[in-house]
């Protein structure tokens, strides 16, 4: 665990309730981090996975690729660009389209939605569909998919390594309590926050936690939040939306 200094730090300048910390990986920490500052929130990142991404060489031919996180897209590079992509959310339909691909549908919501959209768009007689989602995730997704009769090859993407301590400066702002809120986008983001912290559980005191699913909250349990929210649909809209 990093040294906490003694003097409180100086690069916060908002009151407290109009600081937030951001635990999701980079480059969606930034993501996240302008959406928040357009409106009117500083900052913190403790980055809770370092995302590694893995690029398919020859991507098996599909009637459609299904995208569950933009981390995914990396492992598309090799992809032919008229390929039609449906994609969980705008963000990550942003995200591809600016990669080239020329036929893209967002979901709009979460796996759910995307399930549906997928079941909507593809026919099991035009060939298999391509799930492409990080390890361990999206097992679901792909069992909902078969279930309405689509052939699904379900390849992993990218692999995430969880962080074991906070940046120093992260610490520093916790420690002097000028965070107000903190953004989980994940279970294995939380649990991870939660190792980190755990022999320093006053770090967290004041401070709302703001959990994308019950799975999430769940794994927040363990620390003294000044209260723990749910999100009300899994996507960054909502998450962001329990701000206000």
């Amino acid at each position: 665990m990093n040294c906490v200094p003694t003097a409180p730090p100086t690069f916060l300048s908002e009151p407290r309730d109009r600081c937030v910390l951001i635990t999701r990986p980079e480059p969606s920490a930034q993501e996240t981090a302008r959406l928040l500052a357009g409106r009117g929130y500083e900052t913190v990142f403790a980055p809770m996975m370092v995302v590694q991404p893995r690029i398919w060489p020859n991507p098996p031919h599909s009637q459609a690729v299904l995208v569950t996180s933009a981390n995914a897209l990396p492992a598309l590079t090799n992809m032919d660009r008229a390929t039609p992509l449906l994609a969980v959310g705008d963000a990550t339909a942003g995200h591809a389209r600016a990669m080239g691909f020329t036929h893209v549908e967002s979901a709009g919501r979460d796996a759910e939605a995307l399930a549906a959209l997928a079941l909507e768009r593809c026919d099991p007689a035009n060939g298999s569909v391509l799930l492409a989602s990080g390890a361990g995730h999206a097992l679901s997704l792909a069992a909902d998919l078969r279930a309405g009769g689509l052939i699904v090859r379900r390849r992993v993407a990218y692999t995430t390594v969880s962080a074991t301590e906070l940046p120093a400066e992260t610490e520093a702002a916790l420690a002097h309590h000028r965070i107000g809120h903190a953004l989980f986008f994940s279970a294995v983001a939380a649990r991870a926050f939660v190792a980190c912290v755990l022999e320093r559980t006053d770090l967290v005191q004041g401070i709302v936690a703001h959990a994308i699913s019950p799975r999430a909250a769940q794994a927040l349990a363990p620390l003294p939040w000044l209260r723990i929210r749910v999100a009300s649909h899994p996507n960054q809209d909502e998450l962001v939306a329990q701000l206000t």
